[in-house]
């Protein structure tokens, strides 16, 4: 009787990994995940911070602190330029707190929007986390003092199209699946940013 029962446990088992192992091949023939914005940017690749020297930076991390420090860069040009459409009523705060010599606003805003961009495509490490405003606190006045005024569906277009050319300035070229994606990221904070 024993025989028999070991008989049939080993028959049983030998079914089970036959079916496992179908399994698994059925597996094998799937597409793999496409990797995280964040990984695709460089990921946690440790390189020299150029900002900081003798300091490391992930690569992550470091490409999108380029693109937000671009992007800036491209919103302050438009304001001092007096471009049509610019958002500098947005920034009227920090751009006042500038003026007057105090940068303390700005690298906070900086600092928030890496965090915010790296934390929510794929950075995990700890250095990637966001502690900042939720994203209609963040862009509402009355919560957030460094904002100026609430957004509207032309202004986000217009940080979006920021965004996208300092992306490109930074090596996302427009016609890749990289630089489509961060405009979807981008895209699907609209409904509470835009507020007016």
């Amino acid at each position: 009787m024993k025989m028999l029962q070991r008989s049939a446990l080993a028959a049983v088992m030998l079914m089970t990994a036959v079916f496992v192992t179908s399994c698994n091949n059925d597996d094998d023939n799937s597409t793999p995940a496409k990797p995280s914005i964040y990984a695709r940017l460089g990921g946690t690749t440790m390189v020299n911070d150029p900002d900081n020297p003798g300091q490391m930076i992930e690569q992550g991390r470091l490409s999108y602190r380029k693109v937000v420090n671009t992007t800036v860069g491209l919103i302050v040009a438009d304001i001092q330029a007096g471009a049509s459409g610019n958002l500098s009523a947005h920034f009227a705060p920090v751009l006042a707190e500038v003026g007057a010599g105090n940068t303390t606003n700005l690298a906070i805003l900086v600092d928030n929007l890496t965090d915010f961009f790296s934390f929510n495509t794929g950075g995990t490490n700890a250095v990637n986390t966001y502690t900042g405003l939720n994203m209609v606190d963040a862009h509402n006045p009355a919560t957030n003092p460094r904002m100026g005024v609430k957004s509207t569906n032309a202004d986000y277009t217009k940080f979006v199209g920021y965004v996208g050319a300092a992306a490109q300035q930074n090596g996302v070229a427009a016609n890749t699946e990289l630089y489509t994606d961060i405009v979807a990221v981008l895209e699907s904070l609209r409904a509470p940013i835009v507020q007016q």
